[in-house]
């Protein structure tokens, strides 16, 4: 070979540049997470055991489960919350050991919680900067930050007030500040967990969208939720977790509801159940003209309603409605301003712990919204829970003192009858997933057999298979002749179980529609304060 041919064969640097490029645009791209043979107990509670996960950098991973399944625990173990038994955990291909948050973050994971962790008073900037001031000089360090978060917000559509109190913000606009907080600490990975459990369904189009946003711009997504419609609508793959374990990965465009919902519980999912003709009986419950102020802002406005025995009136609208403010009146947990509660022909003119007393004596149910506010004592035990507010009942007495015996019994039954998992009485309340946590509330409530059941929000949070049971158990109440009153801002769950719906819009009942003679659409018309009807809602049904 001459000089010359070995010169003409022989390529520039320019050519030698693109080579390389084009070798490393075809090796395989490290995951952006990956987790091996994580392990991890809570005494005799194996909450996860050898779990393998790997993520692709630049995709939204969706992660569903049963309640208990170990899907939170996972992600607090990679967010630095717990320390795994035995594993290993790689972030881009290098392996990392996080022992704290601290040392999530400085790897570029962030996580946002379920229950949000802000500081309520403070203003939006604070709570993005806490923790990450910088410098000993806050005036600095918020100057500084206000400067980078308009970039950020701007690059990725987040509508935030930075000077905005987080208590006066909506829920929608807290969680973005949450997102705010993670990428204003430089994440890549965003772990969500349950993210649209608080939020209304235009908030969790709004997040639907900054998620892809994020994706687009190569971030990761981690996306754990119970809803199977916003995994199908949203991921691109998703990890089926069964009993601390990893069951599956799949591709999230070859499989469907039906088919998730399937590998989660192993079993067929009823989604749809056919609702008897209700047997309308007397009135169980009125409220005429109930009118309350909070903090001088009037909640509710002459609300009128009326829940027999026998059916469900389905209380719907967006959050903040006063849907809220009306179940603390009926629960006795509020007093009324104005006007009058009745309940089987007896006005409830008490207030404070006596009516709460008074109306556990005359069967009245409650399930509240906020089971962690209202619902439970978290360093409890899972056995005194359930006892909670029936701890008077004369099964539960002997003599002057309490028999504990009798409660831990009781426990255990309504643990076995309404699957709570794991099965330990003795547990902390605050140890069970969120899911099972709901379900200890249910089995509470339902199973006393109340005349009359109050229930807000009952399946935030829980998993599809336990959606379908405590259905179930609303549905054999009204078929037993019981009066279920039930608040949601799930339009599918207010359609399926309601013989009546009632909708709430700025403190007002805007309309009312037969479940049989309504829709989504013409809900979220009334959700928005507008009654395309001109007027006519569908009155009570007649008794039978």
């Amino acid at each position: 070979m001459t000089i010359a041919q070995t010169t003409a064969v022989r390529p520039d640097r320019n050519s030698m540049d693109q080579i390389l490029s084009t070798k490393e645009r075809l090796q395989p791209t490290a995951p952006a997470i990956s987790l091996k043979g994580i392990n991890k107990a809570f005494g005799l509670v194996q909450a996860n055991r050898n779990v393998n996960l790997s993520v692709a950098p630049g995709t939204i991973h969706g992660i569903v489960g049963e309640n208990g399944a170990g899907k939170s625990t996972l992600m607090s173990i990679l967010y630095g919350f717990y320390q795994a038994d035995s594993g290993s955990i790689f972030i881009n291909g290098r392996e990392r050991r996080i022992v704290s948050s601290t040392d999530a973050i400085n790897a570029g994971v962030g996580m946002v919680h379920q229950h949000f962790m802000l500081v309520r008073p403070f203003t939006s900037l604070e709570n993005i900067v806490l923790g990450a001031e910088g410098g000993p000089f806050l005036g600095n360090a918020l100057k500084q930050a206000r400067t980078l978060l308009k970039q950020i917000t701007a690059e990725y559509g987040l509508d935030v007030d930075p000077d905005a109190v987080v208590e006066d913000l909506p829920v929608g606009a807290q969680q973005r500040v949450e997102i705010l907080k993670a990428l204003y600490r430089k994440a890549d990975l965003l772990i969500l967990d349950e993210p649209t459990s608080v939020l209304t369904p235009s908030e969790a189009d709004h997040l639907f969208r900054l998620l892809n946003g994020l994706r687009d711009s190569g971030k990761t997504v981690i996306f754990i939720t119970h809803k199977l419609r916003e995994i199908i609508e949203l991921t691109d793959t998703v990890s089926v977790m069964r009993a601390g374990e990893m069951s599956e990965v799949i591709q999230t465009s070859r499989t469907s509801i039906p088919e998730l919902a399937e590998r989660m519980v192993g079993r067929i999912v009823q989604f749809e159940r056919e609702k008897d003709p209700a047997r309308i009986g007397k009135t169980v419950l009125s409220v005429r003209n109930a009118s309350v102020k909070v903090d001088g802002v009037a909640r509710l406005k002459n609300i009128d309603l009326e829940v027999r025995a026998g059916e469900v009136l389905g209380i719907a609208g967006v959050a903040g409605n006063g849907q809220t403010e009306l179940l603390e009146c009926l629960s006795g947990m509020r007093a009324l301003d104005d006007g009058s509660i009745i309940l089987s022909g007896q006005s409830l003119a008490a207030t404070g712990s006596s009516l709460v007393r008074f109306l556990r004596a005359s069967g009245v149910g409650h399930i509240p919204e906020d089971r962690h506010k209202h619902g439970l004592v978290a360093p409890f035990m899972a056995w005194e829970n359930c006892a909670l507010g029936h701890h008077r009942k004369s099964e539960f007495r002997r003599g002057p003192l309490m028999d504990i015996t009798s409660m831990q019994a009781d426990a255990g039954a309504k643990f076995e009858a309404f699957d709570v998992r794991p099965r330990d009485i003795f547990l902390k309340t605050a140890n069970f997933s969120g899911g099972n946590q709901q379900k200890i509330v249910v089995a509470r409530e339902i199973a006393e057999n109340p005349d009359l059941l109050l229930v807000g929000q009952p399946t935030r949070g829980v998993d599809i298979g336990a959606i379908e049971f405590i259905h179930n158990q609303i549905l054999e109440l009204r078929a037993a002749g019981k009066a279920i009153l039930l608040v949601s801002v799930e339009l599918d769950e207010i359609l399926a179980l309601s013989d009546r719906i009632s909708v709430m819009f700025d403190g007002r009942i805007s309309g009312t529609r037969l479940a049989s003679e309504t829709n989504e659409s013409d809900l979220g018309q009334l959700m928005g304060g507008v009654d395309n009807r001109e007027g006519v809602h569908a009155t009570t049904p007649k008794m039978g």
